[in-house]
């Protein structure tokens, strides 16, 4: 089950090594795309592709199956969930109504929410950029057991988390909380009088021509739409369900690359906001402000979000400085999106990169696996369990799926859908007694329990 929680979080762990046989290629349609069908080719990106700078698209491309049962292809028209991305949506709003206004962002929640808890200790900045205290809603168990697959009105959203006790003092730390914004597109409501699609539909998305995106209401057929596939040891199969319209406007919308592109020029042209507006973004060196995380990527200042569910997940990149963009929407949860938008930003930047190893074609089953199966411990809470079956050999995380080790060399394994490797390391008895956990040019060794 996800949560929605993603910020960037792929990004900060993918660092490529160089190698000989690892060039960089010039930013032609014809190298990104190269890239991305060696993804797509091994099962391991469904979804579109829109990469664009100086105002140019060099690539708008579809991969995969839209429903890998029908079968029916992905296609550039193909509509996604985009999850955590809709938070970008809803932080515009906000600014929109305050350029209009009908509300300030320094203003306490207690101006347009006075019974709720702390209120007159919470500002809307703070909701905006997660530094209320709040808790994140879907950590609560009710959202796993019902609130993720059956329809829940927003007030009873926030009655599960609003008498919790804050995790801190508002304003004094960052903590990604799902229920920041509940909360404000409960304060959209109220101050406009209209539902939160219905904002967004006139203020954003009727203005730009976004025809292609929209609020996921329940049990509500959109056209073009993706279903949701996960990919587990190199299978695609259907994901969960979960209701989107429970996420509002933390996450309930849908979109085409196309349409974000829109988004990524009006933002950068002043088109729907006023310079001082989108100054509050750009100027700010904090981590989080206003519906995207501030970064950096090749030595360049970024603007992204990342958006992962149930069988989706997306992100957008923002190169602030050089005029680029990355627009990536998959239908297919557990695929290396960190990755995949190392590696098209490595083209458009000239810079080295890899793609996916190939797991291997002929047999693999070796009786020599069992010595290494156990559990190890990464850290505190976090293990990997290492098992076998009909002769292959497996990994599996805390809260993450089972997936296939495939031989590099003696002891060192690697997965296809992830940028990592394990090599299993002996004890003086000559017997496997740790493993270490290579990702994101980082290791991370764990004794067998």
């Amino acid at each position: 089950m996800k949560s929605m929680k993603s910020v960037v979080p792929h990004l900060s762990f993918c660092v490529f090594l160089l190698c000989g046989n690892c060039l960089a290629a010039p930013p032609s349609p014809e190298a990104l795309d190269a890239c991305m069908r060696g993804w797509a080719d091994q099962n391991l990106f469904s979804g579109t592709v829109l990469a664009a700078q100086d105002g140019q698209v060099l690539l708008h491309n579809a991969y995969g199956m839209a429903d890998y049962n029908a079968p029916i292809a992905n296609t550039c028209d193909t509509r996604f969930r985009i999850g955590s991305l809709t938070k970008g949506f809803t932080a515009l709003a906000v600014l929109q109504l305050e350029e209009q206004g009908r509300l300030r962002t320094s203003d306490r929640l207690a101006t347009v929410m006075p019974d709720y808890p702390h209120a007159d200790t919470i500002t809307l900045d703070m909701l905006l950029n997660h530094r209320s205290g709040i808790v994140d809603h879907t950590t609560l168990p009710d959202f796993q057991t019902v609130r993720r697959t059956s329809p829940c009105a927003l007030a009873r959203t926030i009655e599960t988390f609003q008498s919790l006790p804050l995790d801190f003092t508002p304003g004094t730390q960052f903590k990604y909380s799902n229920s920041n914004y509940i909360l404000l597109g409960h304060i959209i409501e109220s101050v406009t009088r209209k539902p939160y699609a219905d904002v967004i539909q006139r203020q954003i998305l009727e203005p730009l021509g976004m025809h292609g995106t929209g609020f996921e209401y329940y049990r509500r057929p959109i056209p073009n739409m993706a279903l949701d596939h996960t990919l587990e040891n190199g299978s695609i199969r259907r994901a969960q369900d979960r209701v989107m319209q429970n996420a509002h406007a933390s996450g309930a919308l849908y979109s085409t690359a196309h349409d974000l592109y829109l988004w990524d020029r009006a933002f950068r042209t002043g088109r729907l906001v006023k310079e001082k507006m989108r100054q509050k973004i750009l100027s700010c060196d904090a981590e989080y402000r206003y519906g995207w995380a501030t970064t950096e990527m090749f030595d360049r200042k970024i603007l992204a979000h990342s958006g992962e569910t149930e069988g989706f997940c997306s992100t957008i990149i923002r190169f602030v400085d050089d005029d680029a963009c990355l627009i990536v929407l998959s239908n297919l949860e557990g695929c290396s999106m960190g990755r995949i938008i190392q590696s098209l930003s490595a083209l458009l930047f000239d810079r080295p990169y890899q793609l996916p190893k190939k797991a291997p074609t002929g047999p693999q089953a070796s009786a020599d696996y069992g010595a290494y199966v156990g559990r190890y411990q990464i850290k505190p809470g976090f293990f990997i369990d290492v098992t076998t079956q009909d002769g292959q050999l497996y990994r599996q995380a805390t809260g993450q799926s089972r997936l296939q080790l495939h031989p590099e060399s003696k002891d060192t394994f690697f997965v296809t859908e992830a940028d990592a490797r394990i090599t299993f390391e002996y004890g003086g008895e000559g017997q496997v007694a740790r493993l270490v956990l290579h990702q994101g040019n980082r290791d991370f060794p764990g004794d067998r329990l």
